[in-house]
């Protein structure tokens, strides 16, 4: 996470911890690394992956889907690593952290355009944290995750958008419906 980004109000990084266990989350610096997320980007059961957009990395470290195991063998879990950051953040992020380079970079192929109304990239391609963390759900075979946190960030975004204009939430919206019906709490 760049230094700010967990303090500001908007952030939607924090709701995938609220929807997959295995999350972790560790603050970005560009001299030092934090040994904890070392550790974890070097523990055998992890495939890590620098989800990026593909345009801005060299070609052969670029993937667009997970391997599937079709020996029957057991393949390592994704280990999805989101820089959440405002974009022009997230591109020095990627830059400035050399340990990342060994890793593939997964460049997401949405055929969908953000939701995301609390804060605008100049561009309709590029997606908050917790959309691009619904997207690598879905893409790891974890539809219904993907499909709670598509709707966390909805009830979110509802209760953001209500509580800026003064006005309480709709406890009926249909996004509190979605949530409630994949048997998450309100």
């Amino acid at each position: 996470m760049a230094d700010i980004e967990p303090l500001k109000p908007s952030n939607t990084g924090w709701l995938i911890a609220d929807v997959v266990a295995d999350t972790y989350a560790f603050g970005w610096a560009r001299t030092e690394v934090d040994p904890a997320l070392l550790m974890l980007l070097a523990d055998p059961q992890w495939q890590p992956y620098v989800v990026f957009p593909g345009e801005f990395v060299a070609e052969g470290r670029v993937v667009n889907t997970l391997p599937i195991a079709t020996d029957g063998a057991t393949s390592k879990r994704p280990l999805f690593i989101l820089l959440d950051a405002t974009w022009p953040e997230a591109r020095k992020m990627f830059r400035k952290s050399p340990y990342l380079d060994r890793f593939p970079v997964l460049s997401l192929q949405p055929d969908q355009l953000s939701r995301y109304r609390l804060r605008r990239s100049r561009r309709d391609d590029h997606f908050c944290t917790s959309e691009v963390g619904a997207l690598c759900l879905e893409l790891a075979g974890e539809s219904r995750a993907a499909q709670a946190l598509e709707a966390w960030l909805d009830v979110f975004s509802h209760h953001y958008l209500q509580a800026k204009h003064q006005l309480p939430p709709l406890w009926s919206s249909e996004a509190h419906g979605r949530l409630q019906a994949l048997g998450q709490p309100r």
